[in-house]
């Protein structure tokens, strides 16, 4: 099948929230009376408080530990993570530091289950006592006593799973099924194998596997119950995500490639059995590959199985998209011929949602950032596929009494089939008294799965469920009315429940303005500028043009020091404007001078425009003259000023934003500017010096000097007129500049220098091997590597180096190498033929004495040259890695013992730029950012991509001088500071002062 080309099927995603919300509720003008709802669904709240669940149901866990206590949210964390740790040791320490957080003796609980809370909370409570500290080491009962209460902890969490997931395997879920079918005939079940999203071709294939063999047996067992339509039966519920590794936007072709014929081997399955296949939410940013995926599909039952009406699809209501997408799968069921069944969930991924808009600087959100928003969405989208009922068979899940009362009005009033669903473990009281009347039916979707993997799953769901906002936790509270529990939520609010992401960092300074490449209306004009893009050939200057240069600069120095500090700052403001204006002018220019791909190239835009208004703010704020404190008589004040002509050279891996931000630091404190950019890269720098100029700073203000460093660099340096340097690059480098400037005769001239970094990432056993590996690709391959801040040696604890170690080989192996002009491509070229010789040998090196652990296939035909294909090996010893290799080479090392003797060799390289730090142990954590020399260190994330104002960036030791590029100290380095004092007393006394005694 022919690969179908991207298209929009729905509104653009980040239109206002309060457009989506008037549309929902226009759609159900006079479709509800609330007042009955509340009728209908107050028996049902006064029944679950009366009979309350019991103690290990999610209810009753939410009320003794919420997760918004110290308490909750410790339990949380050990459920998340304690049952893959294999080694004692860190099982100790984990328990030890989440327990030790939080006070479970305060007791007072006055709930339905007083004397269980109590005895648990004395249990943990003694249990602690048990428990050394976090990161000290203990004596022999006390090892003895801690490894009892970390057992004992590992079987409460492991019953605690039990109550969350139906069945450790396909066959167990089942007979539990059995189970509870007998006490609620009306109960059907969707088992969900827990694939929550491959990391690697071995994990699609174990969970297509998984969902093979799961089929097979619901199918059997199907079969022995009897006929029945897929309605009726059981069935299974797949994502995408876990069937390949790399669904996403950008892959598109080898989407449709690998992962279409892994779904339709599923689909063809279900569809013989005559059972139900639901494909599970993803992401906003994959909801319009989702459909073109669904649709092929279901292109393919037409063609096979068009009497098949079992296939089905879950959509989010709290996107503001829901209700366009409801008529788009009821218009893609029309146009081939068929029925699908629709499970309406309110969202599970709304956190991770808002952040990824506020990383991106998204115009707004693609979900609605009211809980009322989502109930209206909600509803609205329950009222259209009841409207679209000949093509969709509706499914409805919700633990909200509210909710099913006003679904099961409007299911009366459409005289239509419909269905109930909830999560297994969850809302179990309220759908007792539901399911009473026996005419409901309700489906359970059921987690299948081995409890370790089930715990990542399990706090989700907490999190969802256990806000204090959400109707599980309010139903629990005896203190919320049944009244006010079942409010109508059918009233928009007008302001956005959280700040849109172009507001992030407050009033005085706006979030820069990003893309989203999954949306078309946004990638197709940046693919339109890269096609259109020519580099342009920027003239070198000779040695000796340098000092005409600063000549021009000393000369241009005194108007634009005298210039008000507010217009100095305007103009940086212009300059931010008109890169935002240009986006894809100069993404264009990066990704054909530079060779980034189009993500790394909007960033870098981004990321001149925050340093231009962040500098802006921080001269305002932090340069104006200042008055200080006195004895009576006397004025003093502290005035601040340019130095005079400041040379900034910037490196080629960053030839707009480091280079941006050196310039316009020192040309808002008042300085002249000579800027030497990276020979690889002058016409992006060429192109930024033209912008300040049109934004408002004069030609004798700033400079372009193009050249070689041994040359033209050197001159600048060297010469006399220059009062400051800013260099970024190699420490080789910055050691000359350093010694050249010691050198000269006359003022002592100050170097701001960042220079490289061997990063390393340190990872312990109770890290979540998928969140490291996302982290160490993204922090290592990125950008080929060509970051001073990309890591550099992995070092991963031995108790489960061997499984991170194959993780990441196989998603080393996924990675597409290639033209960074297209979407598709992860990894580019290197910079240059030196860069590429010098890798080439340093990997011939260390294929001789190290171990490879993974490798990124090269593409069958060569595309373009000086690709250098991502790798990794093992090596013995932290200590063997002595030189930075920039580009996509990483080492990997085992660590076993104390922690702190790792980041005491780790220091001992005596580079301090950026660390990263993956654990669940947060004393851990924090000891280990207290012991390393290292300017930026990063916990449970990636170690790249530091933001302006929210990251200063710099480090220590052979990594630079500091102060931090983005930081809230870095412009004083590039001012010199007068202090004035006046004797306001001279002329015969302090007028001021007697004026006030009434002498």
């Amino acid at each position: 099948m022919p690969v179908p080309s991207p298209r929009e099927r729905l509104p653009f995603p980040y239109r206002p929230e309060s457009e989506a919300v008037a549309a929902a509720l226009a759609s159900l003008q006079g479709g509800l009376d609330w007042d009955a709802v509340i009728d209908s669904a107050r028996p049902w709240v006064e029944s679950v408080r009366a009979n309350p669940a019991p103690f290990w149901a999610m209810e009753s866990l939410l009320r003794e530990y919420p997760i918004s206590s110290a308490e909750g949210l410790a339990l949380m964390r050990l459920a998340e993570a304690l049952l893959r740790v294999p080694d004692a040791e860190t099982a100790v320490a984990l328990t030890a530091d989440q327990l030790g957080r939080a006070d479970f003796e305060a007791g007072g609980d006055e709930g339905p289950h007083k004397m269980l809370a109590s005895l648990s909370a004395s249990a943990i409570a003694l249990s602690k006592r048990f428990l050394p500290d976090a990161e000290q080491p203990a004596g022999l009962l006390q090892r003895l006593g801690a490894r009892t209460v970390v057992a004992a902890t590992v079987r409460a969490l492991q019953l605690l799973g039990r109550q969350f997931v139906l069945g450790r395997n396909i066959d167990e879920a089942m007979k539990e099924a059995a189970a509870q079918r007998k006490l609620q005939p009306m109960l059907r079940f969707s088992y969900d194998m827990l694939g929550e999203g491959a990391r690697t071709e071995a994990d699609a294939e174990r969970y297509q596997a998984s969902y093979l063999n799961a089929i097979d047996a619901i199918a059997a067992n199907a079969a022995a119950r009897g006929p029945g339509t897929p309605m009726e039966r059981d069935g299974i519920s797949i994502k995408l995500s876990a069937l390949f590794s790399r669904y996403e936007d950008a892959q598109r072709e080898r989407v449709f490639e690998t992962l279409l014929p892994r779904v339709w081997a599923l689909v063809e399955r279900a569809a013989a059995a005559n059972l139900n296949l639901t494909v599970d939410a993803e992401e906003v940013d994959r909801l319009e590959l989702s459909l073109d995926v669904f649709e092929a599909v279901a292109q393919r039952i037409a063609a096979a199985c068009p009497q098949w009406e079992g296939f089905g699809l879950a959509m989010q209501a709290y996107q503001t998209r829901a209700l366009a997408l409801i008529d788009e799968v009821a218009a893609i069921a029309r146009r081939h011929g068929l029925r699908f069944m629709v499970r309406l969930v309110k969202g599970a991924y709304w956190d991770g949602e808002v952040k990824r808009a506020q990383e991106l600087g998204l115009p707004a959100y693609a979900l609605f950032t009211h809980k009322q928003h989502t109930d209206i969405s909600y509803l609205a989208c329950a009222r259209a596929m009841f409207g679209h009922a000949d093509v969709l068979f509706p499914q409805f899940a919700s633990h909200n009494a509210g909710t099913i009362a006003a679904i099961l009005q409007l299911a009366r009033a459409a005289g239509t089939p419909f269905e109930m669903q909830r999560l297994h473990g969850m809302g179990e009281g309220v759908y007792r008294e539901v399911l009473k009347d026996g005419s409901v039916p309700c489906r359970v979707y059921a987690p299948v799965g081995e409890h370790r993997d089930l715990l990542a799953y399990l706090v989700r769901r907490l999190l969802e469920n256990g806000a204090n906002s959400s109707f599980v936790h309010q139903l629990a509270d005896p203190a919320v009315a049944p009244q006010e529990l079942l409010a109508s939520p059918l009233v928009a609010v007008a302001a956005s429940g959280l700040p849109l992401p172009p507001a992030l960092y407050g009033p005085s300074r706006p979030n820069s303005a990003g893309a989203d490449l999954a949306c078309e209306a946004m990638r197709a004009p940046l693919l339109a500028a890269v096609a259109a893009t020519r580099v342009e050939t920027v003239a070198e200057a000779r040695a000796e043009d340098a000092g005409a240069a600063m000549a021009r600069l000393a000369a241009g120095f005194p108007a634009w020091s005298a210039r008000p500090l507010a217009e100095r700052a305007a103009a940086l403001r212009r300059a931010a404007d008109l890169l935002e204006q240009r986006l894809p002018e100069y993404c264009g220019l990066l990704v054909r001078e530079a060779h980034k791909t189009l993500g790394d190239a909007i960033s870098e835009v981004r990321e001149a425009a925050d340093f231009c208004r962040y500098y802006a703010e921080q001269a305002e704020a932090r340069l104006a003259e200042q008055l200080l404190p006195g004895p009576t008589g006397e004025r003093n004040t502290l005035r601040l000023h340019g130095r005079g002509v400041f040379v900034c050279i910037s490196p080629w891996n960053f030839p707009l934003a480091i280079f941006a931000g050196q310039v316009v630091a020192a040309l808002v404190a008042g300085n002249s500017v000579a800027a030497k950019p990276a020979e690889q890269t002058p016409a992006v720098a060429k192109r930024f010096v033209a912008l300040l100029h049109e934004a408002g700073v004069p030609g004798d203000a700033l400079e372009l000097l193009h050249g070689p460093g041994e040359t033209v660099g050197a001159a600048l340096v060297a010469d006399v007129r220059t009062a400051g340097v800013c260099f970024t690059g190699s420490t080789q480098v910055a050691r000359l500049i350093n010694r050249t400037l010691a050198a000269k005769d006359g003022a002592i001239v100050p170097l701001i220098a960042e220079t490289g970094g061997l990063n390393a990432m340190i990872v312990d056993s109770t890290a979540l091997p998928e969140q490291v590996v996302d982290a160490v690709v993204q922090s290592a391959f990125r950008s080929a590597g060509q970051r001073c801040s990309a890591l550099r040696l992995l070092a991963v604890h031995e108790s489960v180096a061997d499984g991170v170690f194959k993780m990441l080989a196989g998603a080393m192996a996924e990675l597409s190498l290639g033209d960074p002009a297209l979407l598709a491509t992860d990894v580019g070229p290197v910079i240059d033929d030196e860069a590429y010789a010098g890798l080439a040998r340093q990997i011939a090196r260390l294929r001789q004495q190290a171990r490879l652990v993974g490798e990124t296939p090269s593409p069958a035909v060569p595309v373009m040259p000086r690709l250098v294909p991502p790798v990794a090996f093992e090596i013995g010893a932290v200590e063997e890695l002595r030189e930075e290799i920039f580009g996509p080479v990483l080492h990997l090392v085992r660590w076993s013992g104390d922690v702190d003797a790792l980041v005491a060799r780790i220091n001992a390289l005596g580079y301090g730029l950026t660390l990263g730090v993956q654990t669940r142990i947060d004393s851990r954590a924090e000891r280990i950012a207290a012991q390393a020399r290292i300017g930026n260190v990063y916990v449970n994330r990636n170690i790249i991509g530091a933001v302006v104002g929210v990251q200063p960036f710099g480090g220590e030791g052979l990594s630079g001088t500091g102060p931090k590029a983005g930081g809230p100290h870095y412009l004083y380095r590039f001012c010199a500071e007068q202090t004035l004092t006046v004797n306001t007393a001279a002329a015969g006394g302090n007028a001021e002062l007697l004026a006030g005694m009434g002498h």
